[in-house]
């Protein structure tokens, strides 16, 4: 408890919570632009943040996490456009309801169902991130390898698409960590002579790049897309006591779910939606009316994609293993900080992770705060027209990415990776295991090494310790499982 105190009295600083009001309302905001993304968001940020301290600089960041999250809402429920993927499922039954003349009452179950979803996903963070972060500081390399191997195996068995398309998208990213100086030897290696990669490709325009830059390019090709739009009506907006008792159920559950697939490393908010939304489908006494204004499919849709949040916090924390894609962005943040995410996070760091713990509480009660007083205000930013934010995102691209040593080549770097990754998406092959494969390779690389280098060369310790052992059979079950249902499928097909 004198963690979380400490953590509250850093984030109610004037500068910390002036950051944590202004994250939240950005991330509401971008959420609630078709096309934008949390994701691009905080990579764009990552620049800025350099001059802040770590503690201000995670509060930020935190903040904007939560609120992009729950921002999507807003278009996938009056456009039928999920703000952001996380919210595909809301728009199953959030549009149809508030086509029927009630989107306020669509909009008040959302932001409702997200309030609960965080702060039942925040009290799981703040019980099990410290005890987690003990536990894994039993890990010897061999372990830690073959949980990043485990945790990069599941990222991209559970990715959109198929699990080949998500492992060979894991091994791009892995590939593209590998130019610059050999940790091992001090030999370059794969920079063709070219002494510009001799310091390896950096993480801030590789991000930008694939998320940004890629983005934009898609955004530039459907820029005549029409929009189907309902005008915002804040009329049922507040729950009832009557409605808070009727879906508290199914409020808990969906949090639950959203928060415990949140933990599975790479698993992401639309995986715990998706679940949630199932799950909640098939309990229902009325399941014909999913898919047609269907209360319940929302506050399950919302309340689980929330809940991913500060359960993805949770191996970030205690392990250094990034829960999502955006938790991959927040340990470069951490790093260009000079902060090393794992188990010592909590001996080395105690205030910078109490921070972001205390900043993930405060987040959410100010973004149910926000959502339910500005909700209709927000709601005028999805119809912003492309042309003017387009042109302004790509100029905060080319100085973030600039800004980082001062070199055009970083831009270049940027750029195309922006066309990389927009190449990847529509040949189907999913961005998170490209960028958790590029964030994590160089640390599953020197855990391997290390351990390779106490046993004079030899792998026997993964076989024979219970944990890599584990870890190893779990990722080769991963592997197997998708494959062996994919040939049955075809089989019954044939």
């Amino acid at each position: 408890m004198d963690g979380l105190l400490l953590g509250l009295s850093i984030v109610f600083t004037p500068w910390a919570f002036f950051y944590c009001v202004l994250g939240t309302v950005l991330g509401i905001a971008v959420g609630a632009i078709p096309g934008l993304t949390g994701a691009m968001l905080i990579a764009l940020t990552l620049p800025l943040t350099y001059y802040m301290t770590p503690t201000d600089a995670v509060v930020l960041l935190i903040a904007m996490y939560v609120g992009a999250i729950t921002g999507g809402l807003i278009t996938a429920t009056l456009f039928r456009m999920p703000g952001t993927p996380s919210n595909v499922m809301t728009t199953f039954d959030g549009y149809p309801l508030a086509k029927s003349g009630r989107p306020g009452r669509a909009l008040g179950l959302g932001i409702s169902a997200s309030f609960v979803g965080g702060i039942v996903s925040w009290f799981f963070l703040f019980l099990l991130a410290k005890p987690l972060s003990i536990w894994a500081t039993r890990f010897g390399p061999f372990e830690y390898f073959t949980l990043i191997l485990m945790a990069m195996v599941l990222i991209a068995s559970v990715s959109q698409g198929s699990l080949v398309k998500g492992l060979i998208a894991g091994l791009l990213g892995m590939l593209a960590s590998m130019p610059g100086v050999d940790p091992s030897a001090g030999q370059p290696r794969l920079t063709f002579d070219w002494y510009m990669l001799n310091g390896g490709l950096k993480l801030l325009p590789v991000l930008i790049g694939v998320f940004a830059v890629s983005q934009i390019i898609s955004d530039i090709l459907e820029i005549g897309r029409p929009m189907e739009r309902i005008s915002a009506s804040t009329r049922g907006l507040l729950m009832t006591i009557r409605d808070w008792k009727r879906n508290a159920a199914n409020m808990f559950r969906s949090s639950l779910i959203g928060t415990w697939v949140g933990i599975l490393p790479g698993v992401g908010a639309s995986i715990g939606s998706v679940i949630a939304y199932t799950t909640t489908k098939n309990l229902s006494k009325t399941p014909e009316n999913f898919g047609k204004g269907a209360e319940e499919g929302i506050i399950a849709s919302e309340a689980a994609n929330n809940a991913t949040v500060g359960g993805a916090l949770v191996p970030l924390i205690a392990m250094g293993i990034p829960g999502s894609v955006i938790d991959a962005i927040l340990i470069g943040a951490l790093m260009i900080h000079s902060i090393q995410p794992g188990p010592t996070l909590f001996l080395t760091n105690y205030d910078v992770v109490w921070a972001m713990i205390a900043a993930c509480l405060v987040a959410n009660v100010l973004m149910y705060a926000i959502m339910l007083g500005s909700v209709g205000w927000v709601a005028r930013l999805a119809q912003l027209p492309r042309t003017f934010l387009l042109p302004v995102i790509i100029v905060f691209c080319v100085v973030g990415s600039f800004g980082l040593d001062n070199t055009m080549f970083d831009v270049w770097v940027m750029l195309i990776f922006g066309v990389i990754g927009f190449l990847l998406e529509r040949a189907k092959y999913p961005l998170g295991p490209f960028v958790i494969g590029f964030v994590l390779a160089p640390l599953m690389e020197e855990k391997l090494r290390s351990g390779l280098m106490m046993t004079a060369g030899s792998i026997e310790p993964i076989y024979t310790r219970p944990l890599p052992l584990l870890f190893l059979t779990v990722a080769l079950i991963l592997l197997i499982w998708p494959l062996i249902g994919e040939w049955r499928r075809k089989r019954q097909a044939g």
